[in-house]
C-alpha cells in the first residue's frame, strides 16, 4: 500500500513539472472546453486532486502549443437568451449578452475529418458547437459522433449548403427540416439551433426554421481563417459573448495548414485577448 502511495505521489510531481509551452495559412473566406465543460453530471476527480487536474491540462495545452486559457465560468441559473418564437419570427443571434470574457465557439460544414482534432478537442476540453451539413458529413456520420461524445452539440446548416435568399419557401423548408431529420436520426436529439450557409436568410427563412422545431438561428461576430480572425466591428477585438465561426477544413481549403494548427491559431488570440471559451448551449 505504501509503495503505491508513494508511487502516486511521485506521479503527480512529475507531472506537474513537465508543463511547458510550444509552438503552431492565410486565405480570404465566408464570412472545448475550457479547463472544465459545462455536463449534466459533475467531471470525474483527476488523480492526485485538484493540482494534479490544472498540471494535466497544462502539458495538454503545452502538447499543442497553446497557453492555457482560463477555466470558464458556471452557466448562468437562466439563460440570458429568450427564445420563444414571436409569431412564428426566430430571433437571429451573433453574440451572447454577458459581461463576462467568454467567446463561443463554432464549426460549420464537416468536410475535414481529421482524426487528430478529436484528439486535441478530447485533450484540451474545449467547448464548441457544430452545425453541420448533410452533404459534407454523410460519407463519415460517426466521425462527428465521435465529437458528440465529448459533449460537443450537433446543430442544423442544412442538406445542401444552398444560398437560402435564392430559394423559395417550400425549397428553405425542405433544406432545413430534412437536415433537422436526419440528425435526429444520426445523433439522437433534434437540432435547436440554425445557422444559413454564408449567413444568408430572409423571412421566409426564419418562418421555415421556426416550423422545423428551430428556435434560433446562429450567426457570429468573428469569424477564423487560418492565422488570424475576421472581425466584424471597426475595433477588430474580441467582445464579451461573441460567437466565432471556423470550419471543418483541411490543408487542401488551408493552404497546407491542419486544422489542428488552425484551432491553435484561433485558441491563441482568444488566450491573448484575455477571454476562455463556453458552451453555447449552456447560454440559449
Amino acid at each position: 500500500m505504501d509503495r503505491r502511495i508513494r508511487g502516486a505521489a511521485l506521479a503527480c510531481v512529475l507531472l506537474a513539472t513537465s508543463v511547458a509551452t510550444g509552438c503552431a495559412a492565410e486565405t480570404p473566406a465566408e464570412s472545448r472546453r475550457s479547463a472544465e465543460p459545462s455536463r449534466s453530471a459533475p467531471p470525474a476527480r483527476a488523480p492526485g486532486g485538484e493540482a494534479g487536474a490544472r498540471a494535466g491540462v497544462g502539458a495538454a495545452y503545452a502538447k499543442w502549443g497553446i497557453e492555457p486559457l482560463a477555466a470558464p465560468p458556471a452557466p448562468p441559473d437562466a439563460k440570458p437568451v429568450g427564445l420563444s418564437a414571436d409569431g412564428g419570427r426566430v430571433p437571429v443571434i451573433s453574440e451572447i449578452p454577458t459581461q463576462e470574457k467568454i467567446v463561443f465557439l463554432t464549426f460549420d460544414d464537416g468536410a475535414e475529418k481529421d482524426p487528430e482534432f478529436v484528439t486535441m478537442m478530447r485533450e484540451l476540453k474545449i467547448p464548441f458547437t457544430m452545425f453541420l451539413t448533410d452533404s459534407a458529413i454523410r460519407a463519415d456520420y460517426g466521425y462527428f459522433g465521435k465529437l458528440q461524445a465529448l459533449g460537443d452539440g450537433v446543430q442544423n446548416h442544412t442538406l445542401n449548403h444552398p444560398n437560402l435568399r435564392t430559394l423559395g419557401a417550400a425549397a428553405q423548408k425542405q433544406e432545413i427540416c430534412g437536415q433537422q431529420t436526419k440528425l435526429k436520426d444520426r445523433y439522437g436529439t433534434l437540432p435547436r439551433l440554425f445557422r444559413p450557409p454564408y449567413g444568408n436568410w430572409n423571412e421566409d427563412t426564419r418562418a421555415a426554421a421556426a416550423s422545423c422545431g428551430v428556435e434560433a438561428i446562429v450567426l457570429w461576430r468573428e469569424s477564423m481563417q487560418i492565422k488570424n480572425m475576421q472581425y466584424q466591428r471597426g475595433d477588430k477585438k474580441l467582445h464579451p459573448g461573441d460567437i466565432v465561426l471556423a470550419h471543418f477544413r483541411g490543408p487542401s481549403e488551408l493552404k497546407g495548414t491542419t486544422m489542428t494548427e488552425m484551432t491553435a491559431n484561433l485558441l491563441r488570440h482568444i488566450q491573448e485577448q484575455g477571454f476562455t471559451v463556453a458552451r453555447l448551449e449552456d447560454y440559449l
